[in-house]
């Protein structure tokens, strides 16, 4: 499996930094059970199990964005389509646009 990093996204973990800002969430009351119901079986404070669930999303989220894994095959495939000389179509409409007189003139 290849892997290929399009940007340096390492995931962060929530230990290595310290705490200097707060983040203020509000939610209805069986919300606030639930989570923390969650923390207590996860053996966390509410912030810290908020904090790691926070954390791993964030970089879930950011992963599909940052990098792609492709099979050898997938990989020569993609390195090929990108080695293909663009083939310009004609475009009638954006030669129009171009070529006519704008608003000013």
């Amino acid at each position: 499996m290849i892997q290929l990093l399009i940007a340096n996204s390492a995931p962060m973990p929530a230990s290595l930094n310290p705490k200097s800002e707060r983040i203020d969430v509000r939610a209805s009351t069986p919300v606030k059970q639930l989570l923390q119901e969650a923390a207590r079986v996860s053996h966390k404070n509410v912030s810290e199990f908020l904090l790691d669930a926070g954390i791993n999303a964030a970089n879930q989220a950011l992963a599909d964005r940052t990098k792609f894994a492709l099979s050898k095959e997938t990989w020569t495939a993609f390195q090929k389509a990108l080695d293909q000389p663009v083939k310009p179509k004609p475009k009638p409409k954006l030669k129009k646009l171009l070529s006519d007189k704008g608003l000013l003139g």
